[in-house]
């Protein structure tokens, strides 16, 4: 995200600034000239909906009246940005959504009808072009998928008598042109920090799985981008500031991107593997290749970049939570799979004709594909040389009274005791499962005409989630199970194994997951706590709080310990943490005892470079931050708490490089408005 913030507000700036002249206000801060706007409509947009990306209005309404939006070059300086999956999914959609809304005002079309051929083109660049772009990309992949799935089970890959002749090598060289791109970032890169560290860099985010992290998010994008063309509903989405170190349950993660990326992905990968197996044309990794990348990205990218995702313990866990959640059928959307499908499927209610009407096509697809299974010959076996044992009819008879029992047990399963409920579910799935295979014993035609139910299955769902058919969320709740089972399988595989999880937290969380980063969530935690002791009203909530966090910390060090990243300086760090916490938990359960300082871990002790500046000025340091132990002191004394801490003064000094750099804070701050 840091290498992305680069990119897009450092070097897309200045070539929209120049030599585009078609820079258009992005993101804060900015300075305006306040009689130039005052007089020309101001700055405040009236709609929450179509102005949701309010700030780039401002440069519209500068730009149609003449003027220019410049870009003014500053020291860098830090500033919290989305780290977590989870928030840079709801940021990018928050800016999709709210391209997809300018692209329907009026200021974009009078931009349009205003300026002149260059710039109307550096315009579509520099603005909605990109996420229109992306739009095209992720149907373009949609489209040669199927199109390639269909030549191959209609077995018309072929020119009169003579088979097509792919050029997968070719494509393959071609998808390589894209790395091209990466140069501009790696000349910055090379100026600002040098050759061989920008070389380093751009190699790290490629090993660390950054090409799915960008492929992913272009999903994103176009997903958010399409559907607010064609329903509308963009609002603003907080995204937070928080830590990447917690990890996200997978409950959590599918409410995120079931709809937008996992359903995708496993489509996507039917499709490929439909069209593996009846291609004649050869050359299949070479066709296929990036159309695999862009599946895998769509399926794992949320797991690889979530923090402790291949832990058994986690992983088993997440299983368990995400049964409840599947399972549940009260509550919000957090607490019940029924709720969040009826929330997450609600913009199909309001959806115009025209926009079904894309839908229709999809189906239309679908029992296209249903069709030529059907008539294929994979798997065909002639019945009249083989007798089965059972009738073909009978098992199915049997499976139907299985499910209709099932069904049926479900409406009265809570007056029922639990053991009675376990029993009846464990027989009724076995059953089902026993029919299953016999049918595929005797038959083997059944695995033909099961994947061509699945697609026709899937049109008629489709068609009745148009129009409002209340019985397809039961299919809907059968293939959210199996798309979720199709991720768990290789997670507890990976799991069991131990050294993904192992890699996993060298390449992306090495630094994340230490004490140090922790720390900080301690002290705010130790302060509350504090202040609840003081009014004596004792915190327990505020003190299990504080003991999960010196358990999240202390597992993720054995982690780091384990995978041998830790060093004995590091080992200090970690009894300073400990210690430290431990205090804080006193501080928690006893208002009256005077508080031991909460120390943070000395610089000798991180075993990772500080990140420093140009100016050889230590930009992560207490200079920064701001001194912990000194503002500890002074919510202490303000508390009237005597603190066995060395009195530290308000002044920091940080030496780096062989200068000296010192600053006062003051001794109140101004009061804080809004």
């Amino acid at each position: 995200m840091a290498l992305q913030e680069i990119s897009f507000v450092t070097l897309g700036q200045r070539v929209l600034t120049r030599p585009l002249h078609i820079r258009l206000h992005y993101g804060h801060p900015d300075v305006f000239d306040k009689l130039f706007f005052i007089t020309r409509g101001g700055i405040s947009k009236a709609s929450k909906g179509i102005n949701l990306s309010e700030d780039i209005f401002a440069g519209y309404s500068n730009v149609l009246r003449g003027g220019t939006v410049g870009f003014k070059e500053y020291v860098q300086f830090g500033k919290g940005r989305d780290v977590g999956m989870s928030q840079i999914y709801k940021f990018e959609a928050k800016l999709s959504q709210g391209a997809a809304e300018q692209s329907l005002s009026r200021d974009v079309y009078r931009m349009c009808h205003r300026l002149d051929f260059f710039r109307l083109l550096s315009f579509y660049y520099g603005g909605i072009g990109h996420y229109f772009s992306n739009v095209l990309t992720i149907l373009t992949v949609y489209i040669v998928v199927y199109l390639m799935a269909v030549l191959a089970v209609f077995n018309l890959e072929r020119i009169g008598n003579r088979l097509i002749t792919p050029m997968g090598m070719i494509q393959m060289m071609l998808g390589g042109l894209g790395l091209l791109q990466t140069i501009p970032l790696f000349a910055t890169l090379g100026v600002e920090r040098g050759w061989l560290a920008s070389a380093q860099e751009i190699f790290h985010v490629f090993i660390t799985g950054g090409p799915l992290h960008f492929m992913f998010h272009i999903q994103t994008k176009a997903t958010y981008m399409a559907q607010t063309i064609l329903v509308g509903g963009a609002k603003y989405r907080p995204t937070g500031r928080g830590f990447v170190t917690q990890h996200t349950p997978m409950d959590e993660q599918f409410r995120f991107f079931a709809a937008s990326h996992l359903y995708l992905g496993v489509e996507l990968a039917a499709g490929l593997v439909l069209m593996g197996i009846y291609t004649d044309a050869g050359q299949y990794f070479g066709r296929t290749w990036s159309l695999w990348l862009a599946s895998c990205s769509f399926l794992c990218s949320p797991f690889w970049f979530n923090p402790l995702t291949f832990e058994w313990r986690v992983v088993l866990e997440d299983y368990n939570v995400w049964l409840k959640w599947i399972l549940g059928m009260s509550g919000g959307a957090s607490k019940s799979w029924s709720m969040w499908w009826n929330e997450e499927n609600a913009f199909y209610k309001g959806m115009p004709g025209t926009s079904k009407f894309l839908y229709v096509l999809k189906a239309v697809l679908f029992i296209l594909l249903a069709e030529g299974i059907r008539r294929s010959n994979l798997f065909r076996s002639d019945m009249a040389l083989h007798k089965p044992m059972f009738r073909v009819g009978y098992v199915i008879i049997f499976i139907v009274a299985l499910a209709a029992l099932s069904r049926l047990f479900s409406s009265f399963q809570r007056s029922v005791p639990y053991p009675v409920r376990r029993t009846v579910g464990i027989l009724v799935f076995s059953g089902v499962g026993i029919g299953i295979i016999t049918l595929i014993i005797e038959d083997a035609n059944f695995i033909r005409y099961a994947l061509a139910a699945y697609y026709f299955i899937g049109a008629l769902c489709t068609l009745g989630l148009l129009f409002g058919v209340k019985i397809v969320k039961n299919f809907y709740l059968v293939h959210d199970v199996v798309c979720a089972h199709i991720i768990f399988i290789p997670l507890f595989i990976l799991a069991g194994m131990q050294l993904p999880g192992m890699i996993q937290t060298w390449l992306l969380y090495h630094n994340a997951l230490s004490a140090d980063v922790v720390v900080s969530d301690i002290l705010r935690y130790a302060r509350k706590s504090q202040e609840s002791g003081v009014s004596a009203d004792v915190n327990d909530d505020m003190v299990e709080q504080i003991t999960d966090l010196r358990k999240m910390v202390q597992r993720q060090q054995q982690m780091l310990a384990k995978a041998g990243l830790l060093t004995e300086a590091d080992d200090q760090s970690l009894g300073t943490m400990k210690t430290g916490a431990s205090s804080a938990i006193s501080m928690g359960g006893s208002g009256n005892s005077s508080p031991s300082s909460i120390r943070l871990p000395a610089e000798a002790a991180r075993p990772y470079n500080r990140a420093v500046s140009m100016s050889g000025i230590d930009v992560w340091s207490n200079m920064a931050l701001g001194d912990v132990q000194a503002e500890e002191m002074r919510h202490q004394q303000s508390m009237g708490v005597t603190s066995q801490s060395p009195n530290l003064g308000n002044r920091v000094t940080s030496s780096q490089g062989g200068g000296e750099f010192s600053f006062s804070q003051p001794e109140a701050m101004p009061p804080r408005y809004g």
